[in-house]
């Protein structure tokens, strides 16, 4: 048998039709109901065909595949249509319904399996379908509809609200994630946006927020990630695991508890309405805007489906926009595809106004946007292995022009300093310092081993605690020249011996100067020596920073180059941790894409 499509109609809701994912209205489906009948017409919504009597006719099998949130209420309707008989074209229909995660049947459905176990999947979002069909290689799929919508926002316990100004005072989506980042009783949760589209989305507003205020989206995205990270979990279930169990004092100071979470509405509606003590959540619409699940019924485009199961399909999807189902897909706290909210389904949710709870719902960003964002998601919170090397030589005093009298090493070991709260315990820094003749023969001291910063040492300090001294401690070097060149070589051999599987290695080195060592290894030496070290499974790469006028930025280019790194000027020192941010994403997405 071959395919069995709905026809085209451009005057669909869903705009233009990507490469292999089509989108459909309700109105669509009826004709083609209408066309497949065999001359019988029927009306799909308040009556399609008789709700009762015997099977005699046979019954009609399929099976749909839907994100577990959501699964459970189809799960009912599905059950009520074979208590009461739904016929399809005379024949009852008994469909089967499988909670399988969004993520996983993504993976799946990516790899175009011959026979993937069902004919219909209705995952929470549709950045789901373009992941499948983005480049063309997955499985066909024809999106028809959108059964429920549930908006992402943010939920708070009422504490946090109540400090907050909840719910008369609204804020932004970077406004939230500043204060989270500011209060220590203010963790913010999301689910893993690599394998969460609530989790994407989220992150996707945050982004976008950030740039609307005029920030540097690349370096506050950046630290928005890492911030997010520490207190993220794998999937929508387990994020939500994260908030206390119940209302004791002991639960509600757990250091081990989110008191915040990017949440959808509906998942909020089941923890607030779910009872047994749990203490509930209150909402945060964002001022700037949010995007809803959408719930896609997508088809799967299958050579073996029969006629018979195609009319199926498209019975149940009807059924599933008729009043009935819509009122109980309501009261399990999701909000119908068009028209305005239940209130209350907002108020069990934890919504209430002035919060903007009715908004118009942003639209979804692209397909190729979410993929950038979580490619980059991937990339910001990898645990990292970094290796700073800091120029102490004399020209590291000179003064910086506007800063009170600050010199280039003040403005840049504050600089270090803001960098390194960025960064998550599991992530391992270390550091070096340069100049010639510092010690002994050599241009270089290891000042701090690279490790851990949420190691402790016997004497109960951490690797951040040390560093933060270490950094505090450096001074330039009176007298002292930028042993460039030999120092180089020498972090980035030690950090290929010490090379950490599992995470992103790098080496930073920020320099003022040219070489000034007569007695070191050449230009040319160096960068051959650097090329031969590297290996591209396990990739090094090394990021130099060009610090001020004098900095040689054509010899760091050559030396980045060699390892697959790059080089950067900033005229301000106090620029070093953005271009640091932003030097670490791209060289990280520079090794992945090489070892992928």
């Amino acid at each position: 048998m071959g395919r069995h499509r709905i026809p085209d109609d451009p005057r669909g809701a869903g705009g233009a039709p990507g490469p292999r994912v089509r989108r459909r209205t309700i109105a669509v489906a009826t004709s083609f109901v209408l066309a497949m009948g065999a001359g019988t017409f029927v009306v799909l919504r308040g009556g399609l065909l008789p709700l009762s009597g015997h099977c005699a006719q046979g019954v009609v099998k399929i099976g749909v595949a839907a994100s577990p949130d959501i699964a459970p209420a189809l799960t009912t309707i599905a059950q009520q249509a074979r208590t009461t008989g739904v016929k399809t074209d005379g024949r009852c229909l008994d469909v089967a319904v499988t909670a399988r995660d969004s993520a996983d049947v993504a993976d799946t459905l990516g790899k175009a399996p011959k026979s993937p176990g069902f004919q219909v999947w209705i995952p929470d979002s549709s950045v789901w379908l373009d992941q499948v069909t983005l480049g063309g290689r997955g499985t066909a799929l024809t999106s028809m509809t959108s059964i429920a919508h549930s908006p992402v926002v943010v939920g708070t316990l009422q504490e946090q609200a109540k400090s907050l100004g909840w719910p008369s005072k609204a804020y932004t989506w970077a406004d939230l994630t500043t204060a989270a980042g500011e209060k220590s009783n203010f963790r913010l949760g999301t689910a893993n946006p690599s394998r969460s589209a609530t989790g994407l989305l989220g992150f996707t507003m945050i982004t976008q927020s950030i740039g609307r205020r005029g920030g540097d989206v690349d370096t506050e995205s950046a630290a928005a990630a890492k911030m997010l990270a520490q207190y993220t979990a794998p999937g929508d279930a387990q994020i939500v695991a994260t908030l206390p169990k119940d209302s004791s004092t002991t639960e509600l100071a757990n250091p081990q508890r989110n008191q915040a979470l990017v949440i959808s509405e509906q998942a909020a509606f089941v923890r607030n309405t779910a009872g047994g003590g749990r203490p509930g959540l209150k909402l945060f619409y964002p001022k700037d805007g949010s995007v809803n699940l959408d719930y896609p019924y997508a088809a799967l485009d299958d050579d073996t489906l029969t006629t018979d199961q195609s009319r199926a399909v498209s019975r149940f999807m009807s059924l599933l926009g008729s009043d009935e189902s819509v009122r109980l897909l309501s009261g399990r706290g999701f909000r119908p595809p068009t028209g305005a909210p239940d209130p209350a389904l907002v108020r069990g949710a934890g919504g209430e106004e002035p919060q903007p709870v009715a908004a118009e719902p942003l639209p979804a960003p692209t397909g190729q946007d979410l993929q950038q964002l979580r490619v980059m998601w991937q990339i910001t919170v990898q645990r990292a292995r970094i290796t700073t090397v800091v120029d102490v030589s004399g020209s590291m005093s000179a003064a910086v022009p506007g800063t009170q009298g600050k010199t280039r090493l003040d403005v840049t070991k504050a600089s270090l300093l803001q960098a390194l709260t960025q960064f998550t315990p599991e992530d391992e820094v270390g550091l070096w310092r340069f100049s010639t003749r510092l010690d002994g023969p050599r241009d270089y001291q290891k000042i701090v081993e690279t490790a851990r910063l949420g190691v402790r040492t016997a004497q109960g300090t951490t690797q951040r605690d040390r560093l933060t001294g270490a950094f505090g401690a450096l001074q330039p070097v009176d007298g002292g020249a930028t042993g460039l060149y030999d120092t180089t070589l020498a972090v980035y051999q030690d950090a290929r011996k010490t090379f950490a599987a599992g995470k992103f290695n790098t080496v930073v080195v920020l320099t003022d100067g040219a070489n000034e060592d007569p007695g070191s290894i050449s230009l040319d030496a160096v960068a051959a020596k650097l090329k031969a070290l590297g290996d591209p499974a396990r990739p090094v790469p090394l990021i130099v920073i060009a610090v001020g006028p004098d900095a040689d930025k054509t010899a760091c280019d050559r030396l980045a180059r060699a390892t697959g790194g790059a080089a950067y000027r900033v005229t301000d020192p106090a620029q070093i941790q953005a271009v640091l941010f932003k030097a670490v994403v791209a060289a990280a997405a520079s090794a992945a894409a090489a070892t992928s």
